[in-house]
């Protein structure tokens, strides 16, 4: 990792907001290049979106830092991430929580995944090749959970995985419109829904793509 491209990074993730220590320093710790294809391992450190392999992108870091900072996850926290792409979004989580839960529905992704969290040491990851919008229930409840692509409605199983007490954060929207973020707290009475801004992502898609 360059220390100077990973000092403009933090900048970067300042100047939008994210200002959690806990989450800055995980971010730091991670190289995204690790996670990108060597052809765009030069603009890792931009704050910009890029694609990854079937057709999908890892976010731009500023986003990442926001949605975990919205997480606000602690070191005992129990954590689900559905969409684990390459896997840099669950390697931050690492970083952060006791142990992480991620699937993904496109094995070679998976596979990806789980070989760079290998070559970084990250023994407290479980990468799952699955339906994400289903979760993982027979790991629930979660402490926490992290949706990486957006749904037309908070899918109910996800809900229903949520411990009261935790939180999720995920876009909601039209898969071809600019997408909400929401954070949703699950109290005893029900749940709490909050606004946190614009995102945009790719859509979340039911079934399992194993080529």
């Amino acid at each position: 990792m360059n220390p100077e491209e990973t000092m403009r990074l933090l900048v970067a993730l300042r100047s939008r907001g994210v200002g959690d220590t806990r989450v800055l320093t995980a971010m730091e710790r991670v190289d995204r290049a690790r996670f990108v294809t060597p052809t765009f391992a030069a603009r890792a450190f931009e704050d910009v979106p890029l694609p990854i392999a079937r057709g999908q992108t890892i976010s731009q870091p500023s986003v990442v830092g926001l949605m975990t900072q919205a997480l606000e996850v602690g070191p005992r926290d129990i954590v689900l991430e559905v969409g684990t792409g390459t896997g840099y979004q669950s390697a931050i989580l690492s970083h952060l929580a006791r142990r992480v839960y991620t699937i993904e529905r496109h094995r070679p992704l998976a596979r990806m995944a789980r070989e760079n969290h290998e070559a970084l040491g990250l023994t407290n990851i479980v990468q799952i090749v699955g339906d994400g919008s289903y979760g993982v229930p027979e790991q629930a409840p979660f402490d926490r959970i992290l949706v990486t692509a957006a749904t037309e409605d908070t899918p109910g199983p996800l809900l229903a995985q949520l411990r009261i007490g935790g939180r999720m954060v995920l876009p909601v929207g039209e898969s071809d419109q600019v997408q909400t973020l929401i954070k949703v707290v699950r109290t005893a009475e029900g749940y709490d829904y909050e606004e946190l801004g614009a995102v945009r992502f790719v859509p979340l898609i039911g079934g399992v793509e194993h080529d």
